[in-house]
């Protein structure tokens, strides 16, 4: 059974609703509820009615300066579309908790899809992280090497910058 065409749902889409608060990554409630095909509101009841199982580390509430800043930063038309209250964010163990207590064949599958995007999410950051330690390692070599290394170190380092986008290459539908 292939679990993204069932609810049409994929870890890209998910990735994109991650956002970075309190020095956390986190998915909002609104964007979860969607998700899991549910109201925010109901999202929330199932939270309160099983508050044990989101602790501090799982989720949180955001500050009226910080849904302003979601609001100011994330393309979020207005404090409104966040719903009646301020909104909570969990993070990938809370969102997964979700899964379990929305207790629904969807909420497992959309929980699994939101892990992945999660992984997704550090295995790039882990990337990112080594190729930047790469960079520093070459540049270091290359103040201890003299000039006749300096074209081995000119395409090295071609290879790990990304290639430049082509201007002629079109985006879209034809």
């Amino acid at each position: 059974m292939d679990e993204q065409a069932d609810i049409s749902l994929s870890p890209d889409i998910v990735f994109r609703k991650i956002y970075i608060l309190r020095e956390k990554r986190v998915i909002l409630d609104r964007d979860l509820a969607e998700f899991y095909g549910v109201k925010t509101r109901r999202l929330r009841e199932q939270v309160k009615r099983n508050s044990i199982r989101f602790p501090s580390d799982f989720m949180f509430q955001l500050t009226l300066d910080e849904a302003k800043f979601v609001v100011s930063q994330f393309a979020t038309p207005s404090m409104k579309t966040l719903g009646g209250s301020l909104p909570y964010a969990f993070t990938e163990h809370g969102a997964l908790m979700l899964s379990s207590v929305l207790s629904s064949e969807r909420a497992s599958l959309v929980g699994i899809i939101v892990v992945r995007a999660f992984v997704y999410l550090r295995e790039m950051l882990t990337e990112k992280i080594k190729i930047a330690e790469l960079k520093k390692d070459i540049l270091s070599m290359q103040k201890k090497y003299d000039a006749q290394f300096n074209h081995i170190f000119d395409a090295i380092d071609r290879l790990l910058s990304p290639p430049e986008p082509d201007p002629s290459k079109k985006i879209g539908f034809r």
